[in-house]
């Protein structure tokens, strides 16, 4: 049963991209970078760059998905430039563990931090109640999830813009200056410079959110762009001022090397019951993070369903148009990673599939560009082909990176594509086989 008539408005379009992008890692990555990075220019910078990235990727997939709108993300691109097999690689990374290992993540996150609201509770079973919670509410329909995700989102919205009014209005200056310096070159070209702006672009991961629905909205080639470039944006101005008011409010010592930037910020502004204050704000801001992950990552899934007889299942929707068996499947999932805590393990070794799944993706518009100009593009990619070409630099640093520093995850994340290659010609061949005539006998 296919899904009915494309319900998905701009705005939750927009919210998806915002809420999958903002989780937890722009409260935790700033401890790290200022052990090497003292310069305030720089390390804005460092976020406006990233910024700029994630944008260059936003511009590319806009054109992707509005050459080919059918949800499913990097499925669905890989499959038509590069032939099912790829598609099927990078479906198969999304429909197994690829949503599911963030969502056990950001699960695990919402139970630490609603600790500051619920003490003594089990952050486990926090955790995965407000999983199930989000499924649940996913499960009723579009309408439903659309609700959560937008009411959500603006939630989250408000309470980061006033945490930064707050901590530039009550916080004690730190001895911290934002104007640029000779030395700063220095630093820019710096191996810290490098190795940092790698973990701000995992912060920014979730820009192409929108892509994975874009089958679902009322007029993808208007619609989708604005959802990609507007979410995109906010959560760039959103990440400058929230990394200038951590750094402004509070020392750098005190920040150097620490995880819970956040909660340590908050301390500074407000006294001890700001550190509880911050983390119930990450905890509430955990819950759109979950629900665009369960919303988009079923979608590859049904997707792949479709292709492929085999999987027919994964793509059986509701009455209502909901895609049950995938959206239960990453819920089963995220919640036994959750369960066995091994989502973090999970992480690790798909983190070099997954980036190079978007490299990938990005190459394959170049692609297409050079073989098939004629192809109707109703949003090309802006500032092509230096958008493209800095998006690429930028993710092949990532993946040397991570063959450097985790060789071993790297190629186990490696493997685990190449067993989803091996998947797809097995179920193709399983498929040609239920389909061949029987000979009379």
């Amino acid at each position: 049963m296919k899904t009915p008539a494309a319900a998905v408005s701009t705005l939750t379009a927009t919210a998806i991209v915002v809420a999958d992008m903002i989780g937890v890692g722009v409260f935790t990555s700033l401890g790290f970078q200022v052990t090497d990075i003292t310069s305030g220019f720089t390390l804005l910078l460092l976020w406006f760059i990233g910024g700029v990235v994630a944008l260059c990727g936003a511009f590319c997939y806009a054109e992707l998905a509005t050459m080919f709108p059918r949800s499913s993300g990097e499925y669905n691109f890989l499959t038509r430039v590069y032939g099912p097999a790829f598609g099927f690689m990078a479906g198969w990374l999304s429909a197994t563990v690829g949503f599911a290992a963030p969502v056990a993540l950001a699960g695990m996150a919402f139970g630490q931090y609603a600790k500051a609201v619920l003490p003594g509770a089990p952050p486990l079973l926090l955790g995965l109640g407000v999983i199930w919670i989000v499924t649940a509410v996913h499960l009723r329909g579009t309408r439903h999830g659309s609700v959560l995700q937008v009411g959500s989102t603006l939630l989250k919205l408000a309470l980061i813009v006033a945490l930064i009014v707050a901590g530039f209005t009550y916080g004690e200056a730190q001895p911290i200056d934002f104007a640029p310096h000779a030395f700063d070159v220095g630093q820019l070209f710096s191996a810290s410079f490098a190795v940092s702006l790698v973990f701000v672009m995992y912060a920014y991961t979730g820009w192409n959110a929108a892509t994975y629905i874009v089958g679902e909205l009322a007029d993808p080639p208007r619609s989708l762009p604005r959802a990609l470039f507007v979410g995109t944006g906010i959560v760039v101005v959103l990440y400058v001022a929230l990394n200038a008011m951590f750094l402004y409010t509070t020392p750098l010592p005190a920040l150097a090397g620490q995880v819970e930037v956040a909660l340590i910020a908050g301390r500074h502004i407000f006294g001890e019951t700001g550190g509880r204050l911050v983390g119930a704000l990450i905890c509430l801001g955990l819950i759109p993070t979950i629900s665009a992950m369960m919303w988009i990552g079923p979608r590859v899934t049904v997707a792949m369903g479709e292709d492929m007889p085999v999987l027919g299942a994964l793509a059986r929707h509701s009455s209502r148009g909901v895609p049950t068996a995938a959206i239960l499947l990453q819920c089963a999932v995220a919640s036994l990673l959750l369960l066995t805590q091994s989502f973090e393990a999970v992480l690790d070794f798909i983190q070099f599939a997954l980036t190079f799944c978007s490299f990938l993706t990005v190459l394959g518009l170049v692609k297409l560009r050079i073989t098939r100009p004629d192809l109707p593009r109703s949003c090309r990619a802006w500032g092509y082909p230096v958008t493209p070409l800095i998006f690429l630099s930028i993710t092949l640093l990532m993946m040397v990176h991570l063959l450097t520093v985790r060789p071993f995850q790297s190629l186990a994340g490696s493997l685990l594509m190449l067993a989803g290659l091996l998947l797809h010609v097995l179920a193709r061949r399983q498929d040609q086989e239920g389909t061949r005539p029987t000979s009379p006998e």
